[in-house]
């Protein structure tokens, strides 16, 4: 079977020349007479390639000198914990944006840890925008500020950033991630479960600023410790070593097509033909607000909702998958990561014209 077009918000679609090398070094990684899988997280091979995974995103993400690079386990859901237990530094309050189903999340973690300030939120529009930033409250006296740059399920996307002044910004970026250019010096941390953009789930990439570790509250778990990963070069036990390989190899993908500016120019172009046929129609529509539309994830409706599933069974027969929205919201959603191919988004593109002048 020829593979499909995979429009999973993930985990998700991968680079098909990065699947293609892994299959090359399945058994045998470059000489070694092993798989990578099998490999010591200690031994010569696993650490080179370690090595050049952190290189690498350095590089592309032009991260400064003064930032630590981690690579670590337990999703980006981790660090909604991680992020209190290591940013409050004394402090007992965080301002908290909420924008959709991952910042509620976000919110409810950071609960068990400090009092959390709400300083925006678009929960009064049903999530359909990004609060405007002369409506923000902001404290004096917060530990960090805490937004999701795109919220996966509704398809909302901050498009510029808030000015926090000395207060650090901190982001789950786990669905813009090297999907364009950003000034990592603007945040205090980033950090992003890697099944969009980076690999296969199971490898967290956090990026923090080193003079915001070290300060831990009491009772914090070693593995949620940014001091002790950072000291152990995130092997303070095993880490997922194929997903940080499978993530290397990505990283080398992206220095392949030319760089992150590239790969923006890519995905406007993909999210701007999905987003004209959604809106030169009178068939499908989108709910999210035109200035803070995802170039990610691109949620839409059928003017009719019975046919949704019908839309869905005639989409994978044409080989174009998992278009089916979250369960909590329903619709439609198209996922198109770096990794999704221009022709896919073509394809749904065409069998969205199809489908609307057969049904619509």
């Amino acid at each position: 079977m020829s593979r499909v077009f995979n429009f999973s918000a993930g985990p998700a679609v991968l680079p098909q020349q990065v699947l293609e090398r892994a299959r090359e070094e399945m058994i045998d990684w470059q000489g070694s007479g092993m798989s990578v899988m099998e490999m010591s997280h200690r031994g010569k091979q696993f650490m080179s390639i370690a090595a050049q995974a952190e290189a690498d995103l350095r590089e592309i993400m032009a991260i400064p000198d003064n930032y630590k690079v981690l690579f670590l386990q337990g999703g980006a859901s981790s660090q909604f914990a991680g992020v209190p237990m290591n940013l409050l530094r004394g402090k007992t309050t965080a301002d908290y944006v909420n924008t959709g189903a991952w910042s509620k999340k976000a919110i409810a973690e950071a609960k068990r840890y400090c009092a959390v300030n709400i300083c925006a939120s678009s929960e009064a529009s049903n999530f359909t925008n990004v609060p405007a930033y002369s409506d923000w409250n902001l404290s004096a006296d917060a530990a960090y500020v805490h937004f999701t740059p795109n919220e996966t399920i509704g398809g909302v996307e901050f498009h510029d950033l808030p000015d926090t002044g000395d207060i650090p910004l901190v982001a789950d970026m786990s669905s813009t991630i090297l999907s364009r250019p950003i000034d990592v010096s603007r945040y205090g941390v980033i950090y992003a479960g890697a099944q969009k953009n980076i690999g296969p789930a199971g490898l967290t990439v956090v990026i923090v600023r080193e003079d915001l570790i070290g300060q831990v509250i009491a009772g914090t778990p070693s593995m949620l410790n940014y001091k002790v990963q950072s000291d152990a070069d995130s092997m303070y036990n095993t880490p997922p070593t194929y997903g940080w390989y499978l993530a290397g190899l990505v990283f080398q993908w992206i220095k392949g097509l030319g760089g992150l500016q590239v790969v923006a120019e890519i995905n406007q172009r993909k999210s701007g033909k999905l987003y004209a046929a959604i809106d030169n129609s009178a068939f499908y529509s989108s709910p999210v607000a035109v200035a803070n539309r995802s170039w990610m994830n691109v949620p839409f409706i059928l003017a009719k909702p019975e046919l949704d599933k019908t839309f869905l069974a005639e989409a994978a027969e044409q080989g174009l998958v998992s278009l089916g929205g979250h369960r909590s919201v329903g619709g439609m959603r198209a996922s198109i990561y770096n990794a999704m191919p221009e022709e896919g988004v073509d394809a749904l593109v065409a069998f969205m014209g199809d489908f609307e002048k057969r049904h619509g």
